[in-house]
């Protein structure tokens, strides 16, 4: 196997253990997620505004990965992808995980919060091999990439785009089918706080 075919595999790797590693998070969550809840009473305009702002992450999270996925198809590792959304970011799919937008949906910022927290312990030690993958791959042009675009949060003022887009339509619609998990997830959330308001006996964490 060549150079550059063993770090290929290396990121497939990754990918595959960050993938088992989101999963057994969310099962970690889900007591969490629901048993717990708001101090704020349901129906209140705080929580009411804690869980619309939720939704709007999660909606804004899909629509930012199915963007992303249109620039990044199956070139990771294989081309420097530097333009549209990675032109400004590094890792914009990981950005618009929307993991906030899952957890504000219990109407607790402390359980946003933990999901955030949750995600970047996820995420950054995946990053941090991917990008030295990269760099082995690309040498001088990923530093100049790097030096230009921020890991995770976005510099506008660099914006790049193309005039035309190869995608990959299997690639495409996986992502479309994650998103559909994901706001799946936050409906069955937003249930699970309806059902919660039908049985008082059960026992519930209040969260602040």
């Amino acid at each position: 196997m060549t150079h550059m075919g063993t770090n290929l595999h290396g990121l497939d790797e990754l990918q595959l253990r960050r993938k088992t590693t989101i999963r057994i998070a969310v099962l970690l969550f889900a007591p969490l997620v629901i048993f717990g809840t708001d101090a704020a009473p349901e129906g209140s305009a705080y929580r009411m505004g804690v869980e619309t702002f939720g939704f709007l992450l999660v909606f804004a999270g899909i629509l930012g990965r199915a963007w992303s996925t249109l620039y990044i198809g199956g070139r990771k590792a294989r081309q420097l992808v530097m333009v549209g959304p990675y032109s400004v970011s590094r890792n914009p799919l990981y950005v618009f995980v929307a993991v906030a937008g899952l957890g504000a949906q219990t109407g607790s910022l402390v359980v946003a919060c933990l999901f955030v927290a949750g995600a970047y312990l996820i995420f950054a030690p995946v990053v941090r091999h991917e990008e030295g993958a990269l760099d082995a791959i690309f040498g001088s042009e990923f530093d100049a990439y790097r030096a230009r675009a921020p890991r995770f949060l976005p510099r506008l003022s660099q914006w790049r785009d193309v005039a035309h887009l190869e995608i990959d339509p299997k690639r495409y619609r996986q992502t479309v089918l994650d998103g559909s998990i994901m706001l799946g997830l936050a409906l069955a959330i937003d249930a699970a706080n309806g059902l919660r308001a039908l049985s008082p006996a059960l026992p519930l964490l209040p969260l602040p």
